[in-house]
């Protein structure tokens, strides 16, 4: 069975703070602006706690660790006050950091995950030093993990959409509402295990109900399969693209940063437009402290504001 990076996560970080002490131990993923906390273990009932758990965010571009991993001072700093880099680093006028551990792990094609890292709020002794080796081991081994772990995830996502293929919608064979509901679920307990950036998308058409009532059902129909078709065109595999109800459609974007979303959202206007269909589109992402949910109603949102930017514009050049 392959081991749970959750589970051998905390157990890591509890033997760490058994052997070396230290208040703070975390595993983190760097993502974008964003050092996310994915794992934490504080020892507490102090005047200095942290409190910092999981789930919580911090700014990368403020802490060590964004300091560390781009080799500005050493992974084991007994007294951070020492390391110029270290003391000037903005997280020190929130925290009282007075010794730091941080190692990073890393993705399959050694690319930067996150890091495994400590903080304590007094310094610790120098002999401290001794204890990089072993630590700089267990992050490879956690590295280890983390690979094997996300590998099985494409064949988990394929898993989970075989299973949900009796929730398809009959006209588009896109998603329903039911199949994108578990989906987005699915994805969101990923996104809070590993930190994964996620995007979402709301486009609506915008000239249904006149093909309706001018042309018939029967073209709106095939105005709804073709709309399926372009978004299908648009998004990559790994993607899911569901049709909620009417002429509502939603695109998750799976492991997709704001760069890349915005070249998906060029994609999907493209793909509409080739396909002469009027749409109006919202854009989110996934912030790691709120959520896909929260990602959804701001996607609608700002799908709404260029429908009614397109309908102000209609009805000022009418006038």
């Amino acid at each position: 069975m392959t081991p749970d990076f959750k589970q051998v996560g905390k157990k890591t970080l509890k033997f760490l703070q058994d052997q070396f002490g230290f208040d703070l131990w975390m595993i983190t993923r760097s993502e974008g602006d964003d050092l996310i906390v994915l794992s934490s273990n504080e020892q507490g009932g102090t005047e200095f706690s942290y409190g910092i758990n999981e789930g919580e965010v911090l700014e990368w571009h403020d802490t060590i660790c964004a300091r560390m991993t781009a080799g500005y001072g050493p992974r084991v700093a007994p007294q951070l006050d020492l390391i110029p880099n270290y003391r000037s680093a903005p997280i020190n006028q929130t925290m009282n950091i007075g010794a730091y551990i941080g190692v990073p792990l890393t993705n399959e094609d050694g690319s930067l995950f996150g890091t495994l890292c400590a903080f304590n709020p007094t310094s610790a002794f120098e002999e401290i030093t001794v204890a990089q080796p072993i630590i700089e081991m267990m992050a490879g081994l956690l590295s280890c993990v983390l690979i094997a772990e996300l590998k099985t995830q494409d064949a988990v996502r394929r898993a989970e959409r075989a299973e949900t293929d009796a929730t398809r919608d009959g006209l588009t064979g896109l998603y329903n509402r039911l199949g994108w509901s578990r989906l987005l679920a699915k994805e969101e307990n990923r996104c809070a295990r590993y930190g994964a950036p996620a995007c979402v998308f709301n486009i609506d058409l915008d000239n249904l109900k006149t093909i309706n009532d001018n042309e018939g059902h029967a073209a709106g129909d095939a105005l709804l399969m073709k709309a399926g078709d372009a978004l299908i065109e648009a998004t990559r595999t790994s993607d899911v693209v569901a049709r909620l109800g009417g002429d509502e459609f939603c695109i998750l974007g799976i492991e997709c940063d704001f760069k890349f979303a915005k070249v998906i959202e060029k994609r999907i206007r493209k793909c509409l437009a080739k396909a002469g269909i009027e749409a109006s589109v919202g854009l989110a992402m996934r912030n790691p402290g709120q959520g896909l949910s929260i990602a959804c109603a701001e996607a609608d949102e700002k799908m709404y504001i260029e429908k009614h930017y397109k309908k102000f514009n209609r009805l000022a050049l009418a006038a």
